[in-house]
Formats: C-alpha cells, structure tokens, sequence
C-alpha cells in the first residue's frame, strides 16, 4: 500500500519549537510527529511513501536518511512554494501514477500533524465497497469548519464558521456538519481530474467534484482516538493521552 504525508507546513502556531526545525520534527515523548506518521503507517501495510517537503527541507532528508527512511520506501517531493493540500498532492501525483498496473490501487493521504487511533484497514474497506473517488475520516466534534454531507454520508459543501453562509455544491435535506481529521483514502483515478492550478486546498476539487456527482464520501471516525497537533497546547494533551 502508498501513502503520502503531507509534511510541507510552515508549523507557525506551534512556533518557538519550529524556529529551528520542520514541524514534522516536532517530538511527542521523545518521537517526532514523522516518526508517528510512518511507524503508524507502517503497522497498516504501507511500504512506500511520499513525503512533501519546504520549511526546513534538508533536515527532514536528513533524518529521514539517519533513521534507514524508518524501513519504507521513501520519496521526497520538495515545494519551493507551499503549494497546499491539493497543488502538494497534484505535485507528488507522479508517484501514485507511474505504475498503470496499480491505478485502482487507493492511497492514504495524511497529515503530519495529527495523532490518530483511527482503523486503516476499516477506512480502506469503507473506501472500497463504495467505490469512492475519496473517502474522508471525519467525526462530530467542535471545530471552526465543518463539511457538509447528505444522509447517505455524500459530500454536499462545507461551513466556515458559525456566522458564514454554507457552501453547498448539492442540494439536500438534513445536513450533516461533520470535522475533518487530515485522513483520506483516495483513488488514484481522482489525480487527472485535478484540474485546478498552483496553490490549492484539495477540499477546493473534493468540492468541485462532489457537485459534478463524484462521491466524496464520509468515513464515521467517532470512536477513535483523533487529535491534531497544530498549537502547543494540543501537543502537550497528546504527550499526557499517548502515556
């Protein structure tokens, strides 16, 4: 199985600690958030990664290369310019693409910067019996965004805070605002139909397919253990729950 880690981030919010160094070497009980990612990865059959690389790009190459790349398979896509979720998996798409024999084979797509207890496995089989174009690990939990599904878990649109207007890209009784959690599973398929340029949320083309009838549809993550490591205080929880 592939996956890629989107690890390009800037780390601003978790700032002195990434002052010196990528966010994705921020430690957790002494192990990096990279390490996290990849060991847990790893535990679910994935043996080669790609990795998006800016702040600090050389010393992620670095320990990569000191830790033996943790026993995966590792590519490095570096971003002179931060290029988002969506221009970051649109530049490394190459990788899940190169191989015609293994295009119907999905990938993870995860953020470095979030813990989870989520099962890999059940996402994947949920992604498959569906037959999804992206299938997204999301729970009901406070959040400043919210996406939007319909009854049978489609994606519909999406709410930025409390006071805005929803952007809905379907029409559909009894909405349901559910948080992401930085875990997709995706089929390679959904890469040539990215067709949006430069510096983009991938969110941005789940939407615009989603309203074009693609499923983009919801995996119920709520029982599992989900945290995302973005401000100190978070990191700080996450070192107390991982004891």
């Amino acid at each position: 199985m592939r996956a890629m880690v989107l690890a390009a981030g800037l780390g601003t919010r978790l700032r002195p600690l990434t002052n010196d160094r990528p966010k994705a070497m921020v430690e957790i009980g002494g192990r990096t958030l990279l390490e996290l990612t990849l060991t847990r990865l790893a535990t679910f059959g994935v043996r080669e990664v790609i990795i998006n690389v800016h702040h600090f790009a050389d010393l992620v190459i670095q320990y990569l290369k000191a830790n033996n790349n943790f026993g995966l398979q590792v590519e490095i896509s570096r971003e002179e310019l931060l290029l988002d979720t969506g221009g970051g998996l649109k530049k490394a798409s190459w990788f899940f693409l190169q191989d015609p024999n293994r295009l119907d084979e999905p990938f993870i797509l995860h953020n470095v910067d979030v813990v989870s207890a989520i099962d890999f496995h059940r996402l994947l089989n949920s992604h498959n019996e569906n037959r999804a174009l992206a299938t997204l690990a999301v729970q009901k939990r406070e959040s400043s965004r919210y996406l939007l599904f319909d009854e049978q878990g489609e994606l519909c649109g999406r709410q930025i805070g409390r006071d805005q207007e929803p952007e809905l890209v379907r029409s559909t009784p009894n909405l349901q605002a559910l948080a992401f959690s930085g875990i997709h599973m995706i089929s390679p398929r959904l890469l040539p139909m990215m067709t949006e340029e430069g510096v983009f949320s991938i969110i941005a083309t789940y939407l615009r397919l989603a309203g074009q009838g693609e499923k983009i549809l919801a995996f119920r993550a709520d029982e599992y253990y989900w945290r995302d490591l973005g401000k100190l205080d978070d990191l700080r929880q996450a070192e107390q729950d991982l004891a």
